[in-house]
């Protein structure tokens, strides 16, 4: 067993020669599978939704189909969602009741207790499992409630991290743990993971656990059970030597969680807080906000605090790093710049003897070109910022203009006691005339310095989807969207305020309007970013 043991380890994680190549490799498939999550949890809610179905087309008196659909329903949200969990859980009591099933009302309450213990309710929790007659349960039941014992036990334990109270707990855990594995069948997935949550209550963890590994590589574990036991293994690598063993084993846990769409698990902070501990502040700050969104999404109260307590420390570091990171690049850029002149002078001179007139003039040459660019770029700007800020001043002198004359207004009306007056002088500012004056003003000086704006835009489109105004208007509102990124405004939230849209409602135009044209939609960007200014255009 000696040698079995570090034989498999090796043959699972590779030589440590190649453990640091394995690790990037791991975290750059977590990360893949973090971009995937929203679609993990889309297969999970269209398989509830499903369930949920089938419970609505179950008659009312079928008791017994009804209560095993709502016990589905629950499985697949009880670590998950705790509050839609709770609502099925119930169900199932109510239906347990109305039939008077004692096994059921049980089943009930050890699954209440379950949920209760992940939302961090140990109170409610302890109520729930006290109220249970475990003489009245079945021997899988049984398992199971004192499973749950061990597990409320142990997390009080580590809650109270008490020298009194958490070895209180802790003994009386690993009782529960003895209880659960007497009933478990030999050799079975239960009484395998029970083994080695033991040891690791025990503090056993100085070598791998046997009983981890045997599940990890011997059994057919669903993802979530998969999950559970890298993380449980994860716990037997703590010396300072064993860090990558440990952050593997951490990533295989958080990659099969997100498969499963678990949001009640610790694996994302643990990993996070590793990888902190390890220098590692960019990614630790991915995984300790995914911890945090996944406890909010669930529901675990006790868990959003412990890792509330750690995710600003975090974040601040990942500031600082960020900050470093410009500075270094800042001087990285200096000097390369300050090399490459010097290899320009030297270059320039050698080629100077060989051929001085003939590289003078390509010199020449190629820096007009650039120039002429360059002009043509500040020729737009300059015209672009000399027309919006006399735009914009125009339109504020004019609004401080009818503020002041409104202020005068109201001061002689309130002078005059004359207080009804004053409602009917604000009731005559017209918001939406003002608005519509706006966008009005600001359809012609777009249009007078991008003339060709509207007949670009719309030769990227086919005829039956093109987009041009009606008589009435100058630009409407899916050409003014891309009139502001022309601008160069292309923040959503941004383009939402001007227009007074909501950002979601910008990105369905956007996508909509791309969605038709006959360019891929990167290089429709570059065509809206394209179009050239009244003067560029004349000086072409």
């Amino acid at each position: 067993m000696r040698i079995y043991l570090p034989v498999l380890f090796l043959v699972i994680f590779g030589y440590s020669a190649f453990a640091s190549s394995k690790t990037d490799s791991l975290l750059t498939e977590l990360k893949r599978e973090l971009t995937k999550k929203k679609f993990y949890d889309d297969q999970k809610e269209t398989h509830i939704k499903q369930l949920k179905a089938s419970l609505l087309s179950t008659p009312l008196a079928n008791y017994n189909s009804r209560y095993q659909l709502c016990s589905n329903i629950y499985e697949e949200y009880k670590v998950y969602q705790f509050d839609s969990a709770y609502v099925y859980i119930n169900k199932m009591q109510n239906i347990s009741n109305i039939i008077n099933d004692v096994p059921k009302q049980s089943d009930c309450k050890i699954k209440l207790g379950f949920i209760l213990l992940s939302a961090g309710m140990f109170k409610e929790a302890f109520d729930c499992f006290n109220g249970i007659d475990v003489h009245l349960l079945n021997s899988e039941s049984k398992i199971e409630y004192y499973s749950l014992k061990a597990r409320a036990h142990s997390d009080l334990a580590d809650y109270d991290n008490n020298v009194y109270y958490s070895e209180y707990n802790n003994t009386l855990s690993i009782k529960y743990l003895d209880s659960t594995i007497a009933l478990c069948k030999p050799n079975s997935y239960d009484m395998l993971m029970q083994q080695g949550n033991k040891q690791v209550r025990m503090g056993e963890t100085q070598k791998p656990s046997e009983y981890f590994l045997s599940l990890l590589n011997n059994y057919k574990l669903t993802t979530h059970q998969r999950a559970m036991v890298a993380t449980g293994l994860s716990s037997f690598y703590a010396q300072p030597s064993q860090i990558e063993e440990r952050t593997n084993l951490l990533i295989i846990g958080v990659i099969n969680d997100i498969r499963s769409s678990t949001k009640e698990t610790l694996a994302s902070f643990e990993l996070g807080d590793l990888l902190y501990k390890n220098d590692n502040v960019k990614d630790a700050y991915i995984f300790i906000d995914q911890a945090m969104n996944d406890a909010e999404y669930y529901g675990a109260r006790l868990r959003k605090i412990k890792i509330g307590a750690v995710l600003p420390i975090v974040a601040a570091q990942k500031l600082m790093l960020m900050e470093k990171e410009k500075n270094k690049f800042l001087i990285y850029l200096l000097s390369i710049a300050v090399v490459s002149v010097l290899v320009l002078m030297v270059s320039f001179i050698i080629f100077n003897q060989l051929k001085r007139l003939k590289a003078k003039e390509k010199i020449i040459e190629e820096k007009n070109i650039e120039l002429e660019s360059i002009n043509d770029k500040l020729v737009e700007d300059t015209r672009i910022k000399e027309e919006y800020i006399g735009y914009f001043f125009n339109v504020i002198s004019g609004y401080i203009l009818k503020l002041e004359k409104l202020k005068r207004n109201i001061d002689r009306k309130l002078s005059a006691r004359k207080y009804d007056d004053i409602q009917l002088a604000v009731n005559e500012i017209n918001i939406k005339k003002e608005r519509d004056l706006l966008f009005y003003t600001f359809d012609h000086i777009f249009l007078k310095i991008f003339p060709n704006f509207i007949t670009v835009f719309n030769s990227l489109f086919k005829e039956e989807d093109q987009i041009w105004p009606k008589d009435h208007e100058v630009l409407n509102t899916d050409l003014r969207i891309f009139a502001l990124i022309r601008m160069g405004i292309d923040d959503n939230e941004t383009i939402a305020n001007i227009l007074e849209y909501s950002v979601n409602t910008i990105y369905v135009y956007k996508m909509r309007i791309k969605a038709k044209a006959i360019v891929p939609g990167d290089l429709f960007d570059q065509k809206i970013m394209g179009v050239k200014a009244v003067d560029v255009v004349n000086k072409s």
